[in-house]
């Protein structure tokens, strides 16, 4: 029990500057990126989910935080294609949080889930909107 206790408090030691750092910047651009989320989006079906998914990927948050995003979003005239892959990357990527994911996960396994579920994001964007259209 006591060396568990004192590896985790390592681990503790060792994240916790880069957590605050993260959380720093991101409680900086999170705002400022919030106001061109709207403009951002053109309404291309081509576009729109890949400038979703790269905005989910940069954001940060709660998923219960991302559906209220992603409601203002769609009152915003946001199309569903986007707010779909941008919620689905907002909870599954996480590129704020990459480093930490690398330093105790391993750099290779961070940047393949990250690049899985970026790519997945995108196909279950469109595979959503295409479902949408058939029923």
């Amino acid at each position: 029990m006591k060396i568990a206790t004192q590896k985790t408090f390592q681990t503790v030691k060792t994240s916790l500057p880069i957590v605050v750092g993260i959380l720093m910047l991101l409680s900086y651009l999170g705002p400022i990126l919030e106001k061109y989320y709207s403009k951002v989006f053109t309404g291309n079906y081509i576009i729109d989910p890949l400038v979703g998914a790269l905005a989910g990927s940069v954001s940060f948050g709660i998923p219960v935080a991302s559906y209220v995003t992603g409601g203002e979003l769609l009152k915003a005239g946001v199309s569903l294609l986007a707010v779909t892959a941008f919620i689905f990357s907002w909870t599954t990527v996480g590129i704020p949080m990459l480093p930490l994911e690398a330093a105790h996960l391993g750099k290779k396994f961070a940047i393949i889930r990250n690049a899985i579920n970026f790519v997945a994001a995108i196909l279950i964007a469109i595979l959503t909107i295409l479902t949408l259209k058939i029923i």
